[in-house]
């Protein structure tokens, strides 16, 4: 992503090379942050190293537009590079990093000023609480079966836009980044009781959205 905007590494200068990256590769988050904030630069690099597409990919699926979530990604890095040495590091760095981001997200969709978007009501059945985030590329596949898992993931984008902004971000953390329910409540600032009720109208409301794009 940031091969398309001004990299992130280079306009901190902190762009991770040869054994350095290597090192700093091995490294946890934890030993990753705390490396910067002792004095290594580079580390900061390895870090949106990591999280720079994961990021991307739940941003735009919350706000629906390409350019602008590479454009709050970006600006999520900026105020981790700002505020690095204020993060509790008892927590885990990638949920306090998503809740930047997602954060930046909500706040762009209320600035939006759009109509409201319509809420379906419909039951989808048989949802599996522990199923692992859906994934769309395995060399496994024939052609054919490659097209339309691209095809379905394009519908799956395409109904979790017209997800309402507080559904959607549960939706997106859970089916599609595999996060907790105790994360997303820390991402969302949300108590653990409103997460689980959120997921559930958005996985109903998202059921009745999908199922006439896949008919």
């Amino acid at each position: 992503m940031f091969a398309e905007k001004k990299s992130q590494n280079h306009a901190f200068g902190v762009a991770p090379a040869g054994d350095t990256r290597k090192e700093l590769a091995s490294l946890n988050d934890s030993e990753v942050v705390q490396t910067f904030l002792d004095g290594e630069e580079r580390a900061f690099g390895e870090l949106v190293r990591r999280y720079d597409q994961r990021l991307l990919n739940f941003v735009y699926r919350t706000v629906g537009d390409r350019e602008r979530a590479q454009d709050l990604v970006q600006e999520t890095f900026v105020r981790v590079y700002r505020h690095l040495h204020r993060f509790d590091q008892s927590k885990k760095f990638s949920t306090w990093i998503y809740t930047i981001a997602g954060n930046l997200a909500k706040n762009e969709l209320r600035n939006r000023s759009r109509n409201p978007l319509v809420l379906f009501q419909a039951i989808k059945k048989n949802w599996d609480a522990d199923h692992r985030p859906l994934e769309w590329e395995d060399e496994a596949y024939k052609p054919d079966d490659l097209f339309r898992k691209r095809h379905l993931k394009e519908k799956v984008d395409e109904a979790v836009r017209q997800l309402p902004e507080h559904h959607r971000i549960v939706f997106v953390l859970r089916e599609l980044e595999g996060r907790t329910y105790e994360e997303i409540a820390e991402i969302t600032e949300t108590n653990l009781g409103t997460v689980k009720s959120r997921l559930n109208r958005a996985r109903n409301n998202f059921a009745k959205i999908i199922a006439p794009m896949v008919d």
